[in-house]
């Protein structure tokens, strides 16, 4: 199998925060076609359909993709995995949608702390249960720490919002929409980690990830469609439907510099630029609910901070001994003979 290619610290640092940048742009283009089609709902289908269609090209271009798609039906006969893990993609559903239903009234910077929040309180639970292809791991005082001031970072970061907003109860509920979408997040990559494994590349899992996902948006379209809710006239701009071709751009630039520069340096680098991309979108073109404040911005860095204090690999502390007693030499062995 051929390696890939190594990409230097100076060059990989700013791709890591690129890519990163790339899911709040996502949800920015998301969120503006939902508001244009007054429907979250067709939004997130156009997303995942656009997303799915760039999948299926890199799966027919390219031999490895082809070489995974011959990979599913052994996998799940020999169930290499449990079979629910194929339905993973219903996660990446929920999660574009409430990127098109919460990132208008709640600005792109506090929905991305609210999704990190989410990740990080289930990155504990996924880890303790080993779902994921590393299998079970220990919950130590960093991680645990970390989870809980990415909790402290959204009231922070929303405490603006609650003191004049008419409705906080409406407010928190929007917040906790994409906490709840971080939280099936952490899973679903979890589970998209094993199955990856399996299929021999995680192109395949992505694929499927898209097209579950689509198949879950059309079905509740359909229904909504026949409940009498359809929606406007697609947009004729192009860049309403970059939503799709970003997430896979983000999922293949997240390969490369994984295999590359390793898993915990991509992982810092592109939650910094989420966090800090967020920001400046909200900074640049804020939408109609968006607040930017000192809490705002506060709430940020510090969900930084936790997850850097979650992340590291803090060394253990090793067992104290007690220092073994100096054995003082006998006298016969102190005499040395001289010849």
């Amino acid at each position: 199998m051929p390696s890939a290619p190594r990409i230097p610290l100076l060059l990989g640092l700013p791709l890591m925060l690129a890519v990163g940048i790339l899911l709040p742009l996502q949800g920015r283009v998301n969120g503006a076609l939902a508001l244009e089609l007054d429907d979250a709902v067709t939004a997130s289908l156009v997303s995942f359909t656009t997303g799915l269609v760039v999948m299926l090209l890199v799966t027919v271009l390219l031999p490895r993709g082809r070489a995974g798609i011959r990979n599913v039906l052994p996998a799940l006969r020999e169930r290499r995995f449990p079979r629910w893990y194929v339905l993973a993609g219903m996660s990446g559903a929920f999660f574009v949608l409430m990127q098109a239903t919460t990132i208008g009234p709640l600005g792109v910077a506090i929905f991305t702390v609210a999704v990190v929040t989410g990740q990080s309180l289930s990155g504990l639970v996924v880890d303790r249960i080993g779902v994921g292809p590393g299998g079970r791991r220990r919950i130590n005082g960093a991680r645990l720490a970390g989870a809980l001031l990415t909790l402290a970072a959204v009231v922070i970061a929303l405490s603006p919002r609650i003191n004049a907003e008419a409705e906080p109860g409406l407010l928190i509920l929007l917040v906790l929409l994409p906490m709840l979408a971080g939280l099936f997040s952490s899973l679903q990559h979890a589970v998209n980690g094993t199955a990856a494994v399996a299929y021999g590349t995680p192109i395949t899992a992505t694929t499927l990830n898209f097209l579950v996902g689509g198949t879950t948006l059309a079905l509740i379209w359909t229904v909504q469609t026949l409940a009498g809710g359809a929606a406007g006239e697609l947009p004729s701009e192009w860049w309403y439907y970059i939503g799709g071709p970003l997430g896979a751009i983000f999922v293949g630039m997240t390969t490369l510099l994984v295999r590359t520069m390793g898993v915990l340096l991509v992982s810092l680098g592109m939650i910094a630029g989420q966090l800090l991309g967020s920001l400046a979108l909200d900074i640049i073109a804020p939408t109609a609910g968006t607040v930017i404040a000192p809490a705002t911005i506060a709430g940020t860095v510090l969900t930084l901070a936790a997850v850097v204090l979650a992340t590291l690999p803090w060394p253990r502390r090793r067992p104290w001994r007690q220092p073994e007693p100096v054995r003082q030499a006998t006298p016969a062995a102190q005499e040395s003979p001289r010849r």
